[in-house]
């Protein structure tokens, strides 16, 4: 069975990619990009270290300006963000007979509810999962186990998430990034134990 893991290259959607390929599934790390920036390299340098298949889901930028004007507008990121995984997974939907991302328990954006998950799974006769029931706690100590990690200053260049392009077309359109989005540091998968 063919499945899609939204991958930013980051720990969460590492795990759900290894849990699925371990399952026997036929995975592919999937980062879109909306032609802004390549915000993709470091996860396709992520997915190589793992030894798991990526691809870059080249996307309209159109969907990217909408969640950029609705960030702007609300000062606040979260409804953009929203906005914008449901497009992605919308799109990897129509290719994929499962979709997943390394979404968690304690996350709270992008995330999908259970009625969206349920209304995706029977507009597009799709699977899809997450890591709805892991915590912090048992993604770290799995994390520990199974990756070698590398901790860094998010930026431009060493990530791979929505975050990255949108930052930068904000900062296009005349907005200002660093008053939306603080900094802040993230994980980055660099190999298997």
């Amino acid at each position: 069975m063919k499945a899609c893991v939204l991958y930013s290259g980051g720990k969460d959607s590492s795990l759900m990619g290894i849990i699925l390929s371990r399952l026997g599934f036929d995975v592919e790390l999937v980062t879109a990009n909306f032609g802004v920036y390549d915000s993709f390299i470091p996860a396709s340098k992520s997915a190589k270290s793992i030894n798991l298949k990526h691809k870059v889901l080249d996307l309209d930028i159109s969907i990217l300006d909408k969640a950029v004007t609705m960030i702007m507008e609300d000062g606040f990121p979260n409804e953009g963000i929203k906005y914008l995984h449901n497009e992605v997974i919308e799109a990897v939907a129509e290719e994929y007979d499962l979709v997943a991302d390394g979404t968690r328990r304690d996350d709270k954006t992008p995330k999908l509810n259970r009625n969206q998950i349920q209304s995706l799974e029977a507009r597009k006769n799709v699977q899809y999962v997450n890591l709805d029931s892991f915590g912090h706690k048992t993604v770290k100590y799995l994390m520990n186990e199974l990756f070698e990690l590398k901790h860094e200053k998010s930026n431009k260049d060493t990530s791979s998430d929505y975050e990255v392009e949108i930052r930068l077309l904000i900062d296009k359109k005349g907005g200002n990034s660093s008053e939306i989005f603080p900094e802040h540091y993230q994980t980055n998968v660099i190999g298997l134990k």
